[in-house]
């Protein structure tokens, strides 16, 4: 199974809103998919001047597990090694709510500031099919909040869907801006298109 950024889908892709179905057995196939969601972001990313693919679900390549792949640094775009993560859920939310940026390689071109929880505990199996948990904060925290949300059918603009001001997107330069009226109509258009 091979894949590249071609295979991520994006909004108003219907199955981006389907649950994902939780994995039964780590099968030799689920090893592949995983395989290929890395490769997948990597592509995206290496397409990209100003962004990093730091996370991916599986739902984002239109298979519907609850299957997501994580960069191991963020900051490192030389490292290209992930963790997989199977049926990951959020067991306990902490910490404070903050507003941030995301973005997402589903939704084009579009950041939003988004209130999350600043941490976590999540608990998932790793490929071996082994418990792990961890506890995050940050912008980790962050990042398993969005995935975990991908698997559940929504997306990050679902949570400003009704703070317009609260889209931006990504300039020529890779600094984030404000939109004007007419770009924050055209993009929601797109984004919230059935």
């Amino acid at each position: 199974m091979r894949m590249n950024k071609d295979n991520i889908i994006t909004l108003p892709h219907a199955d981006l809103r389907k649950r994902s179905v939780r994995v039964g057995v780590i099968t030799k196939d689920i090893v592949k998919l995983v395989a290929a969601m890395e490769a997948a972001t990597i592509d995206w990313e290496e397409s990209r001047e100003h962004e990093v693919g730091v996370a991916l679900a599986a739902v984002q390549v239109d298979e519907l597990y609850r299957i997501v792949v994580i960069r191991e640094d963020f900051n490192d775009k030389k490292n290209k090694k992930f963790e997989a993560l199977i049926n990951p859920e959020i067991v306990k939310y902490e910490g404070e709510i903050e507003e941030d940026f995301e973005g997402c390689l589903s939704v084009k071109d579009v950041y939003g500031k988004v209130p999350r929880h600043t941490k976590v505990r999540v608990k998932a199996l790793n490929l071996k099919g082994k418990e792990i948990r961890m506890k995050a904060e940050g912008f980790l925290a962050r990042v398993l909040q969005h995935e975990i949300d991908h698997i559940n059918g929504k997306l990050f603009v679902d949570h400003i869907e009704d703070k317009p001001e609260a889209f931006y997107q990504l300039g020529n330069t890779g600094k984030i801006e404000e939109l004007d009226d007419e770009q924050r109509t055209t993009i929601f258009a797109q984004i919230f298109s059935e």
